[in-house]
C-alpha cells in the first residue's frame, strides 16, 4: 500500500501550533488519528528543527504505558520529561484510556513551554465530552476517512477502479490494506459489531441494543432521505413495540450522532431564511461501513454519491444544511428540494446531486429548485459523468464527481 498523505489536517495542526490551546483530535475510530499525531506530525515537528527529546509521545493503549492510566502517574510523568525553557510537544494518543484526563490537560494549559496534542478515538472521548470540558481551551481537528483524493493517491489502480472500490468499501485507511473483497467486508462489519456498537452499549449503558441495531439500519436504508425520530418511533410502534418510548428513540440516535458514526443536516428555508426543525437528512461519515451494515445489499448509486459529496463538503470545512425553496403554482404552495446548501465565511454554494442529466426533463427537474433562488451565490449540478465541467445558460455549473471530488478549488471553477 502506498503513503497515505492526510495534509489537510496536518496543515491544520501546523497552523494552530503554540496556540496556546489543547489540540483535540476527534473523528471515527479507525479513520487515522494516530497516523496524523504519529509519524505525520511528529516527524514534521522533526525536519523543522525540534529536538526529539522536546517531543514527549505516549501510545496510552500500550501494555507498557498502562501505569499511565493513572492522572496522577501521567502528570508526574510529563513534568519529568521537561528539559529546560525551551517549548515542549506533548503527544498523547487515546487519551481516553486515563482515568481523571481532564484534569492532566487543564493543568498543563498553565505552564507556558508547553504545546499539547491528544487524540481519542473511542466513545469516551466525543465531541459532546469536549464541548462540556474544554470550553474555550480546546482546539478541536476533526478527522474523517479517507476523502477519495486522499484514498485515490494511495490506491493501486486507475481512477475509475479506485471509484468503483470507494463507492462500495468506503475510505477508512486500512480498507486500502485489505486485498480481497471478502477481506474488506468481513473488516468493515466487524468494526461495526466489535468496536462502535460495543462503545456505544458500554458508554451509555444501552439496555435495548435490538433496537440500537434497528436505527443503525434505519438509518443506513434512507440516506439522502428525510426522517426524523418521530417517524423512526411510529415504525417501531407499527411493528409491535409497545414497551418504547419517544425519549429512547432520540436517546439512540444522539449516541449514533456523537459516535461519529452518521452526521445530521438540518433543512433551511432558503427564501425564509430560517431553519426548519424537523424532519432532517442523516449521512454516515464513511459509505462503506453505510454497505457493510446492509450486508452489502442496498446499493443505491444515485444516494452512495449523495453521501460522498456530503463527506467531501465537510472534509473541506463547510457547514451543510439541506436547502428548502418554496414556489407557488397556482393556488398552491409547493416545497422544492435543493440538496445542499454549504457555507463557509462568506461563501454559499447551492449544490444538486444526480446520477445523471441524460434527458432535457431530467435537467429541468434538477435545474428547478435552483433557478428560483433568488440570490447571487453559485449554484452546481454533480453528476457521475467524467465529462468536462460546462456552463448551462442560466450559469449553473454541471460538474461530474471524480472532478468535484479531485480538484479541491472545484466549486470555483
Amino acid at each position: 500500500m502506498k503513503e497515505i498523505k492526510r495534509d489537510i489536517y496536518l496543515d491544520k495542526l501546523i497552523n494552530r501550533k503554540e496556540n496556546g490551546l489543547i489540540k483535540i483530535i476527534t473523528g471515527i475510530r479507525r479513520s487515522g488519528k494516530s497516523y496524523l499525531l504519529d509519524p505525520l506530525f511528529k516527524n514534521h515537528l522533526i525536519e523543522s528543527g525540534i529536538k526529539e527529546d522536546h517531543i514527549i509521545k505516549l501510545e496510552l493503549d500500550k501494555e507498557e504505558n498502562k501505569k499511565y492510566h493513572s492522572a496522577h502517574e501521567l502528570n508526574e510523568y510529563i513534568k519529568s520529561q521537561i528539559k529546560d525553557k525551551k517549548m515542549h510537544y506533548i503527544l498523547l494518543d487515546e487519551i481516553q484510556l486515563v482515568d481523571g484526563f481532564e484534569f492532566v490537560l487543564n493543568g498543563l494549559l498553565y505552564e507556558k513551554n508547553i504545546d499539547v496534542y491528544v487524540t481519542g478515538s473511542n466513545s469516551k472521548f466525543l465531541s459532546s465530552d469536549i464541548i462540556t470540558e474544554f470550553r474555550g481551551r480546546g482546539d478541536e481537528i476533526r478527522v474523517f476517512p479517507l476523502s477519495f483524493s486522499e484514498y485515490i493517491g494511495a490506491f493501486n489502480g486507475n481512477n475509475q477502479d479506485a471509484w468503483s472500490e470507494y463507492v462500495l468499501y468506503g475510505g477508512l485507511p486500512l480498507v486500502l490494506s485489505k486485498k480481497t473483497d471478502e477481506e474488506k467486508s468481513q473488516y468493515l462489519k466487524n468494526l461495526f459489531d466489535q468496536t462502535y456498537i460495543k462503545d456505544i452499549v458500554e458508554r451509555n449503558n444501552v439496555q435495548r441494543i435490538d433496537i440500537l441495531d434497528s436505527i443503525i439500519n434505519m438509518l443506513a436504508s434512507s440516506v439522502g432521505s428525510l426522517t426524523n425520530t418521530k417517524k423512526i418511533y411510529d415504525t417501531f410502534v407499527s411493528n409491535g413495540e409497545k414497551e418504547l418510548s419517544l425519549n429512547t428513540i432520540n436517546s439512540y440516535m444522539k449516541y449514533i450522532e456523537d459516535s461519529f458514526i452518521i452526521n445530521k443536516s438540518d433543512r433551511y428555508d432558503v427564501k425564509g431564511k430560517k431553519y426548519i426543525n424537523t424532519p432532517q437528512k442523516y449521512y454516515f461519515s464513511d459509505i462503506g461501513l453505510r454497505n457493510a451494515r446492509l450486508n452489502f445489499r442496498q446499493q443505491e448509486e444515485n444516494h452512495l454519491m449523495e453521501n460522498i459529496i456530503y463527506n467531501e463538503l465537510l472534509i473541506r470545512g463547510f457547514n451543510v444544511d439541506v436547502g428548502v425553496v418554496e414556489i407557488r403554482e397556482g393556488n398552491q404552495r409547493k416545497q422544492l428540494e435543493v440538496d445542499f446548501v454549504c457555507n463557509l465565511g462568506n461563501k454559499r454554494y447551492y449544490i444538486q446531486s444526480a446520477l445523471n442529466l441524460d434527458t432535457r426533463e431530467k435537467t429541468i427537474q434538477e435545474e428547478r429548485p435552483l433557478m428560483n433562488i433568488n440570490d447571487n451565490f453559485k449554484k452546481i449540478i454533480i453528476v457521475k459523468s467524467d465529462m468536462k465541467h460546462w456552463i448551462t445558460e442560466e450559469g449553473i455549473l454541471i460538474i461530474g464527481i471524480q472532478e468535484f471530488l479531485l480538484n479541491k478549488n472545484s466549486l470555483d471553477l
